[in-house]
């Protein structure tokens, strides 16, 4: 989950993201919340960002979880907009217990998430040991990948 605008409610970034891990306890059990990170601003995006996971326990199926989450960005006052542009809130289903998933809209594991810092620094604190299809590495062996350091060209 992640915030780069100011909420009349809840105020900064990082305020709203903390709202929202609230309002995700309505469609499960929160199990487990990662702490508020700052990042920097991805692809349109003029501002920083506050990014945050949770691991959800949740009756819903994919679909049904996707549509409650896009639901509550629209209550946060999401509107449609340019493509990662700056958001009020943005809520994605990154991972999920059941393995992969694959419908019009919905593809999990989230197809870029094993390339985002913003996504892989918050998850690892909260789950580094969560395995990944279809290859099985963890959430601390993407992060590692990601984070390791390169060689200078020659």
């Amino acid at each position: 989950m992640g915030s780069n605008r100011r909420h009349h409610r809840y105020g900064a970034p990082a305020g709203v993201v903390r709202a929202a891990m609230e309002e995700c306890a309505a469609f499960g059990t929160v199990t487990a919340r990662s702490p508020v990170i700052a990042t920097p601003a991805m692809g349109a995006a003029q501002r920083r960002f506050a990014n945050a996971a949770l691991v959800l326990a949740s009756e819903l199926d994919p679909p049904a979880l996707l549509a409650a989450l896009k639901r509550t960005e629209r209550e946060f006052g999401r509107r449609p907009g340019q493509r990662w542009g700056d958001r009020v809130l943005d809520l994605d289903i990154v991972l999920w217990s059941g393995g992969a998933w694959r419908s019009d809209g919905l593809t999990i594991p989230h197809a870029a998430f094993a390339a985002r810092r913003f996504v892989l620094d918050p998850a690892c604190a909260i789950a580094p040991d969560w395995r990944t299809p279809p290859h099985g590495l963890s959430l601390a062996q993407h992060q590692a990948r990601l984070t390791r350091p390169r060689p200078l060209p020659r």
